[in-house]
This record gives structure tokens, sequence and C-alpha cells, in this order.
């Protein structure tokens, strides 16, 4: 069994400098970072480190994620922001989760002991509108079977055979809600850890709001097109307008 740790990058000079010197190297047995084009000094930075780079040609989330697995040979994988969001403490306790057995590991930003950096914010819209996505995941693909809180979140873990099989394709920050109700859909097992989310660390937020917020919608509404049942159309209709009002507020800070 072997872990791979996967470092998404975009101009994040200041996450790198301050997280991949005190990254445990005993934490994985392969590190690669994927790319996007950074000009910042990331690449350079992740060089004196012989962390190996590979470039991710095509623009989005999603589309990193699938160059780090088809580069990288570990049976566990882990994906890691450099951003300041992402505590890299929970690396060791995603790989663990699945070696232990679960298919998708999730650090959980809404789990009791976890922390949303908009936690302390009167008006948390982007969590307000995260949580409501969870929800219409679960009632849809998830009755039954134990909650999962955070289907959104991008710091997570899964196992190279779950990858391979779900073949995800969504370009952009879609991509881990996809990954999570394709497990739902599947019945495999999604584990949860409670995780602080900090504030961002220097760069930019990746995700701008409203692009990134009708895409959640669409693709949710694309996903119960596929195995709608009769009774749900209202709730769903309803749910999608009343998203619709809101998605704007997402905002992925990765």
């Amino acid at each position: 069994m072997s872990r791979t740790l996967i470092i998404l990058t975009l101009n994040e000079i200041e996450g790198v400098r301050a997280f991949i010197p005190i990254l445990s190297k005993d934490v994985a047995d392969e590190i690669i970072a994927v790319d996007g084009g950074s000009t910042d000094g990331t690449r350079e930075f992740l060089q004196e480190y012989n962390i190996p780079i590979f470039d991710q040609t095509r623009r989005g989330r999603g589309e990193a994620f699938r160059v780090g697995v088809a580069n990288s040979s570990g049976e566990f994988i882990v994906f890691f922001s450099p951003d300041g969001n992402e505590d890299p403490d929970d690396i060791a306790k995603l790989f663990e989760l699945l070696e232990a057995g679960a298919d998708i590991a999730i650090a959980s930003r809404f789990l009791p002991d976890a922390q949303n950096e908009e936690d302390d914010e009167a008006l948390p819209l982007r969590k307000w509108v995260n949580q409501a996505f969870t929800l219409l995941a679960n009632l849809n693909w998830n009755r039954g079977r134990p909650y999962v809180t955070d289907t959104i979140n991008g710091y997570r873990g899964i196992r190279r055979a779950v990858f391979d099989a779900i073949a995800p394709s969504s370009m952009g920050y879609t991509i881990e809600y996809e990954m999570t109700i394709a497990a739902m859909r599947a019945k495999l097992k999604i584990v949860e850890i409670p995780t602080i989310e900090q504030k961002r660390i220097g760069g930019e937020t990746k995700g701008a709001s409203w692009p990134t917020g009708v895409a959640f919608l669409r693709f949710f509404l694309s996903e119960v097109k596929q195995d709608i049942q009769p009774y749900a159309s209202l709730f769903v209709g309803a749910g999608a307008v009343g998203l619709a009002l809101i998605s704007w507020a997402i905002v992925r800070r990765r």
C-alpha cells in the first residue's frame, strides 16, 4: 500500500513558502505537484525541494485532479492546496482513513469541532450554500446511510481504484461534488474528519463567485435528471429556485 500527496498550485508562492518546509516527507511515499502556470516563483520554490511538477495545460480544478492522478503511482491519494485554508496536519489523518477502508475521506468544515472560515461572519452565505448543496445530495443519493456533512470540500483523499472507476469529468470546481455524488450512488464508504479551515494566505481566490455558483447549480440539476423520481420533481424545482438566488455566494477559496 502506497500513499501519494498531490499538491495543487497556481501562483501560491506565499502558501508554498509557509507549508512546504514543514511538510513531513514521511507523510507520503510520493509527493508531486500539479501547476496551472504559476509565474510568481511557486514552481522554482517547489523545485528547490525536489518536488516533481506536472504541468496543467487545460484550465480547471477538475483537470488538475486528473493530471495529478495520471502522473502518480500511489494506491491512496490526497489532494492538498497550500493556500492557508487547509490544515496540513490533516493529511496523515486522511491517508489513515483510506488505509482503514474508506473509499473517499473528506476533511469536513461542518462536523462538530470543525471550523469554516466564515463561522465568525454575520452572514456566512458561502457556508449556507455549501450546506444546501450538501443537503440536496444526501436527500437524493444518500438516504439511509451516514450523512455526509461536506460534499463539496476539495481537501480530501480517495483510493486510486475508486477515482478510476468514477472517472470524474468535471473541468472546474464541481469535481469534488461529482466525486461525492458518484460515491453515494455506488454506495461507497465515505468517511469524514473535522478540519479547521483558516483564512487564505496570499495569492488570489481562483473561483469567481457567480460562475462557480451557476456551475454547481447546473451540475446538480444534470445529476438529478439522470435518475429523478416523480415525487421529487416539486422538491427539486423549489430547491433549484432557492439555490439560483444565492448561488453567487459560493466562493471556492482555493
